[in-house]
């Protein structure tokens, strides 16, 4: 046997001499600096901070990163569509492969973005399962409940469309148990079934709130994110039902007459605005960075902003009396510092403008942004409406025509033309959904709910997106995931 050195056996006799001095002493099982979640949900202040944490996972991040309706999102579905890239100035490799189509399993943003999925999810579940046991008014505590399953049906559907399968977790952990906490994938029927029970229930959350309640989710918003459940689904029927709800139910949406307020923080939370995740200036620990403000570079034609247009395409798109045009990039600023009108001509000019909040002086300090991120806004109301009468009935219907008018007419081009097929009028749709959603979040999905090879045929239309195949109608699963949960597997190609 090897002899132990002088070092390791006083090493040893500290260690023991600890062990025999914690055995010998009681354990404090209620210690005072503690909070355990026994103590907490007892009053409707505790309810009302519960849902207020399931809130905060959608424009903030504990680790300081982009929050995930804050940038996060974006760089997946956006910069992974044919609408956008990094930033040349950009030298993260993870980023510039979510712009190349290049990822694999191993990237961080893939692995962020799942992760503050399931960070809102664990909170959506700890506040449904505890609060109905408080003792507190019946409305309110129903309303919370709610509140939480619209969150945790939203987080659900953008995660089965980013990565198919998924784990359904619907409960906090009771074990510690390493094995009992390893869950395999869910098929995507079920998960689907979840999110529709869950925004259901969701349904029957209040029209309107008033004061520091406003901006939570409504009834409103659970009825139009039900409906686009259903479309992503093409279950046409269900999806129009609901919208005729959102239209018809006396919630009061309607486009604002300026595109350009739809992305003001003067106008936040206003007609147009079904759901937005909620950005505000100078609430430092509170608020966290909305980064798509950061479009908006330095007064220097030759700096670069955070994210840029994945090629000239996108902006020929627009017409010029487009008014969504000018909302949507900018090719010149004035400084006003210097009375100088900053002009940027560089290849990837024009950036983008809808998240710069020009309400800020000096105008380069974005990172204090207090303008929201939409999540539903009534435009995609009246679009959807149009495509689910036009698949429902073989072609466009008068009401679709009608529905699709709307938003065209408010950005000042002229009415489709009468007389499409079914064929045409979807893919006009496709093209104005991509118009009056740049930055949005919803390019890829778009792309991708069209079947066949339509994501791979649009991306291949940029140079720097030509590895795109079929494989990328997913993301992967995070790599760290699959190394931790042997029961996960891995999407096809990956």
């Amino acid at each position: 046997m090897k002899k132990l050195s002088d070092k390791t056996i006083i090493w040893l006799a500290v260690v023991t001499i600890s062990i025999g001095f914690y055995s010998c002493k009681k354990l404090d099982e209620s210690p005072s600096s503690l909070i355990v979640s026994s103590q907490f949900y007892k009053t409707s202040a505790d309810a009302a901070s519960a849902v207020n944490a399931v809130y905060s996972t959608l424009n903030s991040d504990p680790n300081g990163d982009f929050p995930l309706y804050g940038r996060q999102l974006n760089l997946l579905v956006e910069n992974a569509s044919d609408n956008q890239v990094y930033s040349p100035s950009n030298t993260n490799p993870d980023v510039r492969a979510m712009g190349t189509v290049t990822y694999i399993s191993s990237n961080s943003r893939i692995q962020k973005v799942w992760q503050q999925l399931y960070s809102g999810i664990n909170k959506a579940n700890i506040a449904i399962d505890n609060i109905p046991a408080i003792q507190m008014d019946t409305t309110l505590r129903a309303r919370l409940v709610r509140e939480s399953k619209f969150i945790r049906g939203l987080l659900y559907f953008d995660l089965v469309r980013l990565y198919g399968a998924v784990p359904l977790i619907l409960h906090n952990p009771t074990t510690i148990n390493p094995t009992a906490l390893l869950v395999g994938r869910t098929s995507v029927d079920s998960v689907y079934a979840q999110i529709i029970t869950d925004l259901k229930d969701a349904t029957n959350l209040p029209k309107s709130y008033s004061g520091t309640d406003v901006g939570r989710a409504t009834g409103g918003a659970a009825h139009t994110l039900l409906a686009k459940v259903y479309l992503t689904k093409r279950d046409w029927a269900n999806s129009l039902a609901q919208l005729n709800i959102v239209i018809n139910g006396g919630y009061g949406y309607a486009l604002f007459p300026n595109y350009y307020d739809a992305f003001q923080k003067a106008t936040k939370n206003g007609k147009e605005h079904i759901f937005s995740v909620q950005f505000e200036t100078n609430l430092g620990a509170v608020n966290s960075t909305q980064y798509l403000s950061l479009s908006f570079t330095a007064f220097n034609p030759k700096t670069w902003p955070i994210d840029v247009p994945a090629d000239s395409s996108l902006y020929k798109l627009f017409s010029a009396t487009d008014t969504r045009r000018a909302v949507t990039f900018y090719s010149s600023v004035y400084n006003a510092a210097t009375g100088q009108t900053v002009v940027f001509n560089n290849p990837y000019a024009p950036y983008f403008n809808k998240f710069v909040d020009y309400s800020l002086t000096p105008l380069n300090t974005q990172n204090q942004s207090g303008i929201n991120f939409p999540v539903l806004r009534y435009a995609d109301v009246l679009l959807m409406y149009a495509e689910a009468q036009n698949e429902l009935s073989g072609g466009p219907t008068t009401d679709a025509y009608a529905a699709f008018n709307q938003v065209r007419t408010r950005a000042n081009v002229p009415n489709l033309p009468i007389g499409l097929n079914q064929s045409d009028f979807r893919d006009s749709l496709f093209v104005e959904r991509r118009k009056e959603f740049i930055q949005e979040g919803h390019r890829w999905f778009d792309l991708v709910r069209q079947g066949g090879t339509v994501l791979v045929d649009a991306l291949h239309k940029i140079p720097a997106k030509s590895a795109a195949s079929s494989k990328n109608t997913l993301f992967p699963i995070p790599l760290v995931e699959t190394q931790l949960n042997p029961k996960l597997t891995q999407n096809p190609g990956y």
